[in-house]
């Protein structure tokens, strides 16, 4: 089953000029990225996917999104049939735009930990020096 259509154009006026925001094709359904982040999405089984913080995750049209028999931690999806009005649509995408908002931005790497600095291995030739003693 393709996205609902209609619920992605209303996802896309809510945008508007918002900056940084891309939509791709994903899954069968429509994601609405800002800065490289899945925010929101009409999904293919015709449910709205909603990125959200556990509190925001409260929301009474939203459930935790399941996908593939196993819970996905900070998604959260509305019922495929739920009639979802403008004003709720609003703060339904607003939940999303402010959980990316605290998401480092993509390409961003944590700089390495002292523990996970590799020393290269001594080569060979180096330990059988006969400096060390190790003649071979």
């Amino acid at each position: 089953m393709a996205y609902d259509e209609v619920l992605a154009r209303r996802i896309r006026q809510l945008l508007g000029d918002q900056p940084g925001t891309t939509e791709r094709a994903m899954f069968g359904g429509l994601g609405f990225m800002v800065d490289g982040h899945l925010a929101v999405a009409a999904g293919s089984r015709g449910a709205l996917m909603v990125r959200a913080d556990e509190t925001d995750g409260a929301h009474p049209l939203l459930a935790p999104m399941e996908m593939r028999g196993r819970t996905m931690s900070g998604w959260y999806e509305t019922a495929a049939d739920a009639e979802i009005v403008d004003d709720v649509l609003a703060e339904l995408v607003e939940m999303g735009l402010r959980r990316v908002a605290t998401l480092p931005p993509k390409g961003w790497r944590a700089p390495p930990s002292p523990r996970s600095a590799r020393v290269a291995p001594a080569s060979l030739e180096y330990l059988t020096h006969a400096k060390w003693g190790f003649i071979g």
